[in-house]
């Protein structure tokens, strides 16, 4: 589904098609967005009750901590 809507077919004629509401198609399209690193991720418990100096720090070790990782997989692939 989630590829689908990348390809530009829209989440309301997914649902009509097929079983999952349109809503749900959203939320797993937005979840896979933030697994790619497309979106920030939503903030939850501790991360809500953050500053907002906190909160773009922490954001901000987030973006670095999955380049890290990246570049790392590059140079030593699993």
């Amino acid at each position: 589904m989630v590829e689908l809507v990348c390809a530009g077919r829209d989440p309301t004629d997914l649902a009509r098609e097929f079983e999952p509401s349109a809503q749900a198609i959203r939320n797993w399209v937005a979840e896979a967005d933030r697994q790619e690193g497309r979106r920030e991720a939503k903030p939850s418990g501790a991360e809500a009750a953050l500053s907002a100096t906190e909160r773009e720090e922490w954001l901000r070790l987030r973006r670095e901590n999955r380049q890290l990782r990246l570049e790392r997989d590059i140079c030593y692939p699993a």
